[in-house]
């Protein structure tokens, strides 16, 4: 499985980015997809999450009402749009998969930077 993310970059505050993730390497089916972010001198931090089949979302509360994940299931992408950016939500950002039946994330990306300035 092969987990690559896109998108980041320096936004001022207030500003959108949207983050890509392509999947590959096996069926995502009934597979779980999430966003997660680590900022300098801190743990990394649940984001957002996405089931392949269904299209159930989660949010971690800092980012509900201003961050939307999505799938397109025919190109094996996740995104990650973000809006009303905050310096607050600058972090190294991963995408990570979670197999079906599993309890952990088993497999992650190599992480794109996201900089807000304020």
């Amino acid at each position: 499985v092969q987990l690559v993310e896109s998108g980041g970059g320096l936004v001022q505050a207030g500003g959108s980015l949207r983050l890509s993730c392509a999947a590959s390497g096996r069926t995502f089916s009934n597979d779980k997809m999430a966003w997660f972010r680590q900022a300098p001198g801190k743990e990394r931090e649940f984001v957002a999450s996405i089931r392949w089949t269904g299209g159930s979302t989660y949010y971690a509360d800092s980012v509900k009402g201003r961050f939307t994940i999505s799938r397109d299931n025919a190109v094996n992408t996740v995104y990650l749009q973000m809006n009303s950016l905050k310096p607050e939500d600058t972090a190294v950002y991963y995408c990570a998969l979670r197999v079906f039946g599993h309890y952990e994330y088993d497999y992650w990306g190599q992480g794109t930077q996201v900089t807000v300035s304020s």
